[in-house]
């Protein structure tokens, strides 16, 4: 499996049969010139996660691309005419012999204040790859069995004891920041050290760092 960081909470999920883009938006760069995807998905509505003035781009540039997204931002995708297609928890979704699983529900309470929205998070496992999973705004799911996790590393819905303990809870053998836009250099090297030293995860920094193998 290759994966790519784009920035913030966007990935570029490459496999031996498919490309699959995660979360494109308005933190990240340079998607919108990706090309040959099979399937862009979405984990919730929030701008970070969806930015939807550049989508009509992406999907332009990638006729027949599946796009799936949580229901309720899948619904306000199809009023765009985007034509998207929901992604219910507990669904599984096949892509170029990708299984793609959504799981748990609602994103994180960020406050009493601020009504929660849905969020779906996503486990990709393929014949020969290490499993991967993407949480979007939530650590309240941890699936059994993943080798690979992006991990939000901080969020106004986060608490970095939340954090520590959902590397803890998920136990993948390896993992990689994700949802750190909002750092400084120095938040951000505080943040993966609790990840690898309280977290116990093998935390690789891929900001930057172009196509990266596990």
């Amino acid at each position: 499996m290759r994966i790519t960081h784009l920035g913030h909470a966007c990935i570029l999920v490459e496999t031996a049969g498919a490309r699959i883009l995660v979360d494109p938006g308005t933190f990240s760069h340079g998607f919108e010139e990706l090309e040959d995807l099979d399937a862009v998905l979405v984990t919730h509505a929030h701008p970070d996660h969806l930015d939807v003035e550049r989508l009509p781009v992406l999907l332009e540039a990638n006729d027949g691309a599946l796009l799936r997204a949580e229901p309720s931002t899948a619904e306000s995708l199809a009023e765009a005419g985007l034509g998207a297609t929901p992604l219910h928890p507990g669904e599984v979704l096949e892509v170029g012999g990708v299984r793609v699983e959504a799981v748990g529900g609602e994103h994180a309470l960020v406050h009493a204040d601020v009504p929660r929205i849905g969020n779906v998070g996503l486990v990709l496992r393929a014949e020969g790859e290490p499993s991967l999973f993407h949480p979007g705004d939530s650590y309240a799911t941890a699936p059994a069995g993943v080798d690979v996790l992006a991990l939000p590393l901080s969020a106004p819905w986060a608490a970095s004891r939340e954090m520590i303990d959902f590397c803890r809870a998920v136990g993948a053998g390896a993992g990689f920041p994700v949802h750190d836009a909002l750092l400084s250099p120095v938040g951000r090297g505080l943040y993966m050290t609790q990840a690898r030293t309280l977290g116990r995860l093998d935390l690789r920094d891929l900001a930057g760092a172009g196509p990266q193998e596990f």
